[in-house]
């Protein structure tokens, strides 16, 4: 557990000492969240004229609508993230199952390969042993 801060910050133009186990950075961000939204109010006319507590619950359920939407939208990406996880997993499964297969048929070309090559060298006796006995040079079977 982290060392207890306190943080002297300026809302609303009254100076708050803030107390917690946050980086002072951190407090001081939420004050300045908490200014930005005062601002926003301050700015339209309407919202001006309205009694304090009438402001304050106002930025209050403003302030929570917005929490209440990026909670939503970090559960969307949260969502979002698992099924690109999911997606990941069955891609890197798949890829294994090819490269396997792969190898599998590098062997068997490997295979092919030799068996052709000896293939080939039969060919290559056989077609000298007949062109040695077209010419005469081997005695023809059943000779003696």
């Amino acid at each position: 557990m982290s060392a207890k801060t306190n943080a002297n910050v300026i809302i609303g133009g009254k100076v708050y000492t803030l107390s917690g186990y946050e980086s002072e950075e951190y407090m001081q961000k939420v004050a300045a969240y908490i200014n930005m939204k005062i601002n926003e109010f301050e700015e339209v006319e309407h919202l001006r004229r309205l009694p304090a507590e009438m402001k304050s619950r106002l930025l209050e359920l403003n302030i929570a609508d917005d929490y209440f939407k990026e909670k939503e939208q970090a559960m969307h990406l949260e969502e979002d993230l698992e099924a690109r996880n999911k997606e990941n997993y069955h891609l890197k499964h798949e890829l294994v199952s090819f490269q396997l297969k792969l190898e599998d048929m590098e062997k068997a070309l490997a295979e092919q390969e030799k068996e052709n090559k000896e293939l080939l060298l039969a060919k290559t006796k056989l077609e000298t042993a007949l062109e040695d006995a077209l010419l005469g040079k081997v005695e023809p079977m059943g000779k003696k």
